[in-house]
């Protein structure tokens, strides 16, 4: 059997001895572990701040959140030195500015400011101080412009801008085109002529798209239209002295001309004569234009047809030498004239309709 071992007391002398030693193995450490003190000492150093100002700083970090948001989405209104911004760095769709609309607009902003800013994106290369373009607002932008130079007034060097940023080039002119387009249409000629210009400068690989991107809310028949109008500004916009005072009708029939190879007689007519106003200038396309619609109606140009036209009765039916078939149907409401046999567009049902109704038109 194991003898119990016998515990003795230790003596002071001891325990002296041995809280000697404690003291001297931990002098200088702290009684706290090391992440504890820390914390401590983080705690220590942030001053105590009273609640109401820890709410007022969170409100303020919130508007500031909030502010570049709406900054960044183009939603903040800033006033913008004028002289931070080119006007020509995109080709405008309006090709000319009325005085007189011009006036009215200076005098409203005059006596009432600027009511609503203009828009501008930011240069991919500014050039020293001018670092913004316009987006829409030119006829703002020209107004405040001109305001400036006649008043010198402080008020007027600045303008009040949104700030958008278009995904793209094309955005960009699209964008441009839709502000005109709502506030106050566009001719004709000049849906037409920023149609073929932005293809010039390469922002669209055709006219098709170009017409397609920038006037996606017209209906076809419209978009065709424009077509004929940019091929008339690509063809004669260099000799047309008022080519904004072509209507519809008479852009079509000139388009249908300059398909049909009559441009060269259209130039020489244009180039040869003084012209003072859009009458004058139609006077002069006008016969050039009939010229080469009587051609077209000289079946004596088209060959012999591949077989003899059926004249009487329900379908009766025409085959052109190019291909076209007419057909002519009947039912309780009239006469229905169909076309076919070959793509049929909406230019070349535009002029025919325009021929119809001259030939009904004539005594």
């Amino acid at each position: 059997m194991a003898r119990r071992r016998k515990l003795t007391a230790p003596s002071s002398a001891d325990l002296n001895r041995i809280e000697e030693e404690f003291r001297r193995e931990t002098s200088g450490a702290s009684p706290m572990a090391p992440i504890a003190q820390v914390a401590a000492e983080a705690a220590q150093s942030v001053p105590v701040t009273d609640p109401d100002v820890r709410a007022e700083n969170a409100r303020n970090a919130s508007i500031a959140k909030e502010m570049q948001k709406s900054e960044a989405a183009g939603l903040l209104i800033r006033e913008i030195p004028l002289e931070e911004i080119n006007p020509e760095d995109m080709v405008r769709d309006r090709a000319q500015l009325a005085e007189a609309d011009m006036m009215e607009l200076r005098t409203s902003i005059a006596a009432s400011g600027l009511r609503l800013p203009i828009e501008l994106y930011e240069l991919d290369k500014p050039d020293g101080n001018v670092r913004y373009g316009i987006l829409s607002g030119y006829r703002r932008f020209k107004a405040v412009q001109a305001l400036l130079a006649l008043t010198t007034a402080s008020k007027y060097s600045t303008i009040k801008a949104l700030i958008r940023q278009p995904g793209s080039v094309p955005d960009a002119f699209a964008a441009m085109v839709e502000e005109n387009e709502i506030r106050a249409g566009l001719s004709p000629f000049e849906r037409g002529r920023i149609s073929s210009i932005a293809v010039q400068m390469g922002v669209f690989a055709s006219t098709e798209e170009s017409v397609n991107k920038m006037f996606s809310a017209a209906s076809k028949a419209k978009r065709s239209k424009i077509r004929s109008f940019a091929l008339i500004f690509e063809e004669l916009g260099d000799l047309l002295a008022f080519p904004e005072a072509l209507s519809e009708k008479q852009g079509l029939r000139v388009a249908a001309a300059l398909r049909g190879g009559a441009e060269t007689a259209l130039r020489e007519a244009l180039g040869g004569s003084l012209i003072d106003s859009a009458s004058a200038e139609w006077a002069v396309l006008e016969p050039e234009v009939a010229k080469f619609e009587d051609n077209a109606r000289d079946d004596r140009k088209g060959g012999r047809p591949t077989k003899k036209a059926r004249i009487k009765g329900q379908g009766a039916e025409v085959k052109t030498s190019t291909g076209y078939v007419i057909k002519r149907e009947e039912d309780s409401r009239g006469y229905v004239i169909r076309i076919g046999g070959r793509a049929v567009d909406n230019e070349m049902m535009d002029v025919l309709v325009l021929e119809l109704q001259r030939l009904l038109e004539r005594p």
